[in-house]
């Protein structure tokens, strides 16, 4: 399981450092891709190919399945970690999240999201008020 939040620095190769909490899960290799919010999300592989068993699943005759599918799969991208634990996040996904050097990486659970530091912050603040007021059952069964 991922969990909480970190800021490593991508350099000038468009490298990010994988937070040493992650690394044993994603040591075999990981998948990127557009992500809501503008963030990149990181899945390992064995939980990609979960996630694409069930897009395959949606029906072909649903438009907004196929333009879900097509946007989430067409912007993936398998990599492997190096020795010093890097991954290369491609250009195309860098400029999707509007990444500069200082970046945000946080654990959601099953995936891993990687985050311009700027936009997470805003977006941290505009959320944390509502997550703090919220008085009824957002996620059924969880509390």
């Amino acid at each position: 399981m991922f969990l909480g939040s970190y800021e490593p620095k991508l350099d000038e190769k468009g490298r990010v450092i994988l937070p040493a909490k992650f690394r044993e899960e994603l040591s075999n290799g990981l998948v990127l891709t557009r992500g809501q919010e503008r963030c990149i999300y990181v899945f390992s592989v064995r939980e990609f190919e979960s996630m694409s068993d069930k897009i395959r699943q949606a029906p072909v005759t649903s438009k907004q399945a196929r333009d879900y599918m097509r946007v989430f799969l067409s912007g993936a991208s398998a990599e492997t970690p190096d020795k010093q634990h890097r991954v290369t996040i491609p250009a195309t996904l860098r400029s999707y999240a509007g990444l500069d050097r200082d970046l945000t990486v946080i654990g959601t659970g099953s995936r891993v999201e990687i985050w311009d530091a700027t936009a997470w912050q805003k977006y941290l603040a505009e959320q944390e008020a509502a997550f703090a007021d919220t008085a009824e059952e957002v996620i059924p069964g969880l509390f």
